[in-house]
Order: structure tokens, then sequence, then C-alpha cells
């Protein structure tokens, strides 16, 4: 008597959707693989835990929420008479569960430290790219559907654009976990509300108040939270951190780090080196190194280099360890180069460092933001099947307002009477 095949399943409680199903199929086995599996030990927020000390959620449970939001929009979809093939629908599932697998430690650090010029999302295509290799083509699709290469468009639009899974999720899940109530979003209203239009999503007009909550919701928690000034200024902290250990790095200064960090630490590491599956470390390719990186990496190092005989490295990661961020002004305009050579002068005559120092502890940029792109449409199906943007059809927003870029500049360094 043959044994009756039992399909694998996996059921998560989490705290932000209830019980999540992750599918059978390539999914399930995504979720079990190592890469994936190393998303639980990268903080979804970064470094923003230093001001919500409940922020410590990680990017794993991100990709599962996303997933699993992706699954109600799929059974709505259908519902509604749109024809979504279990291929189709296992696939745009893969796609949204794998879309963040390229993020490093503290997610963005290392893109402008000793990554610099690869993003994210570039990466998790290569991760893709690597893993559909394992698995033997399975995941060709999926990549498709990632790089908006599928034949229907509005698959790609629920893994990336205006009103896609993934930031349903993570403006619900960061306001969960940060307590910034403004984040909070009606996720499951609007699923509720799409529908697809000529190859494209649209809201069904009914979700017109829940679409300008949306993206209010998303205005206010990037100022309050993603762009919060204490958080760029830790975050900028960090980045010069790993840009000073590079720096050391590159000279020969002896650094403890991880094998996986150092590798990166001690060697130029390019697109190409990425693409490839050359052996480099212990057997493995760039990309399996990186896949070795996770946010304790960092932290460790960081502890050991609050020792470190380079006082620029040393007061950097004492800063970081012990929470004594920079103060950082941020204005609507930026500094000018005799204020900021005022900050420096002040600072070096303090600590009596030297020029190529200050450029190390006195940090200036810019930030920008902008809560509607109106490249990217949120359309509105109307009653008599009309289509407009949500520009046209909200009565009381003002969506140039929401859709203007709004710039501003900062300037962070120790907090110390200067002036």
């Amino acid at each position: 008597m043959s044994e009756q095949f039992t399909p694998k399943k996996k059921i998560v409680n989490d705290p932000v959707h209830g019980f999540i199903h992750i599918p059978s199929g390539i999914s399930y086995d995504m979720v079990e693989h190592h890469y994936f599996q190393r998303l639980r030990r990268i903080k979804q927020l970064g470094l923003t835990y230093l001001v919500f000390p409940g922020a410590f959620h990680n990017r794993f449970q991100h990709a599962l929420g996303a997933t699993h939001l992706m699954g109600l929009a799929i059974e709505v979809l259908r519902s509604k008479g749109n024809e979504i093939s279990e291929k189709e629908s296992e696939a745009v599932h893969a796609a949204i569960l794998l879309h963040d697998i390229g993020h490093g430690p503290f997610s963005h650090a290392l893109e402008y430290s000793i990554v610099n010029g690869i993003t994210h999302e570039k990466l998790s295509e290569l991760f893709m790219n690597r893993l559909n290799k394992q698995f033997e083509g399975e995941l060709d699709t999926a990549i498709q559907i990632f790089k908006n290469e599928y034949p229907k468009r509005f698959l790609n639009q629920l893994v990336s654009s205006q009103l896609d899974m993934d930031r349903l999720d993570y403006l619900r899940r960061d306001s969960f976990f940060s307590g910034v109530t403004e984040g909070v979003v009606g996720s499951a209203r609007i699923i509720k509300m799409l529908d697809v239009r000529n190859d494209n999503l649209v809201v069904e007009e009914k979700g017109i108040y829940s679409i300008e909550k949306f993206l209010i919701a998303r205005r206010l928690m990037y100022w309050q939270v993603y762009l919060h000034k204490t958080v760029i200024a830790a975050e900028e902290m960090l980045v010069y951190i790993l840009k000073r250990a590079k720096y050391l790095a590159e000279r020969g200064e002896k650094l403890f780090a991880t094998p996986a960090l150092r590798y990166f630490l001690y060697n130029k590491v390019g697109i190409d080196d990425f693409e490839s599956e050359k052996p480099l470390l212990n057997g493995k390719s760039a990309l399996d190194v990186f896949a070795e990186l996770d946010d304790d990496d960092l932290m460790v190092s960081i502890k050991v280099w609050s020792n470190h005989s380079d006082k620029v490295l040393s007061y950097l990661c004492k800063c970081i360890r012990d929470r004594q961020l920079f103060k950082i002004e941020i204005q609507k305009t930026p500094f000018t180069p005799e204020y900021i050579s005022k900050v420096r002068a002040g600072i070096q005559k303090y600590f009596g460092c030297s020029e190529h120092a200050l450029d190390f502890i006195v940090i200036h940029g810019m930030i920008s933001n902008n809560a509607y792109s109106s490249g990217d449409h949120i359309n509105i199906l109307h009653k008599d099947g009309s289509i407009c943007d949500i520009a046209e059809a909200s009565d009381m927003m003002n969506i140039d307002v929401l859709s203007k870029t709004v710039k501003k500049y900062y300037l962070c360094y120790p907090k110390i009477e200067i002036l």
C-alpha cells in the first residue's frame, strides 16, 4: 500500500496579521533556505530601535507578512473574474517573498560604505537567479514578475508599485512595533477594493478614503520614523564607522572582524564579483559570503572596535554602543560652507584631531521624501467603468502637495559646545 502524499504546510503566528499560512511548493522551499533564514538576523528598521525601543522586528517577519497579503490579494482578484493560474499565483507569492532577500546588515548601511554602488534590489535579483539555478528553473516566472518582464503587468504591480503588498505590510508592521499609530493603514480593506482593468491594478471607487489614509500614513511614517532626525544621525554614524574601518583596512591596519565582514573590508567587491560563482573565500562565491553577513557581524565588530587604537573608529563605535548619538541639525536649505567650516573648526579645537579625521565625525547630506509619485499612478475605478488617478478622484486631498519631493538638509556632529 503506497503512502498518501501530504502537502507541506507551515503556519506562523504573526503579531500583526494573526495566523499566516505559507503556501506549499516553491515558497515553502524558499522559506526553509538559509539565504532566506538570514533575514531573521536583519532588523527591518536598522538602528531605529535606538529611538523607538520596540522596533526590533526583522525582515523575515516583513517578508512573511507581505506574502500573506499577496495571498489575500490573489483571492480577491480571482473572485472578481481575473484569471490567475496556479503557476502564476505560486510565482507572484515567491516574488514578494524574496523581494528583500538582498538586504545587508542594518538594511542600507553596507550600500553606502563597503559595498558601494550595488543596491539591495540588484542583490535580491542575483539571489533569486542563484536560487533559480539551485531549484532547476522553478523561479523562472517569479523572476520575470519581479523584473516586470511577465506579460501580466498587474502581477508586478502587486510586488512593486505605489500600492504593493510590500508597502501595505511594512507601514502597518512598522507602526505596530514602533508604536507610532499614525502609520496604521487598513490593508485588508484596501485589498478588498482591488481589481484589474487593462492589465493594471485599480481600486474601486468606494476605497478612495482608504487610499487617502494610506498616502497620509506613508508621509507621516517617513517623517516621524524612517527619517526621524535621531535615526538619521545614528545611521550616518554607522555608515561612517564602516567607511573608517574600510579606510583602515585598505591601509593594512589589523581589524577584528568575522570572516564574512573581513572579506568585504579587505577586498574591493564589484558587481562582476557578485555575478560570478567563482570561489573566493573558503570555497564560497562573493554572493555566498554576503549571505553570511547579518546585524550580528556588525554589532560584535563595533563592540570590539570601541577599544581600537584608531581614535576615530574607537570614538564612533563607543558612541553607537552606548547610544551617545551625534547632534543633528536639519533645515530646508543647504548649510553654507562657512557654517560647516565653523562647526569643523569647533570640533577640531575640542578634540585636537586632524582635518582628515573631521571627515568622519562632521557629517552632512540631504534627505528627501514624497508620499505619492505622480509618475506611477494609483488608479480609481468608478461605478460607470471609467478610470482616473487618485489625484483627480479625491475631493479633499491636495495630491500635488503629497507628490512634491520635500528635501531637507542635515548636519550632524558630536554633542559638544563648539560655537
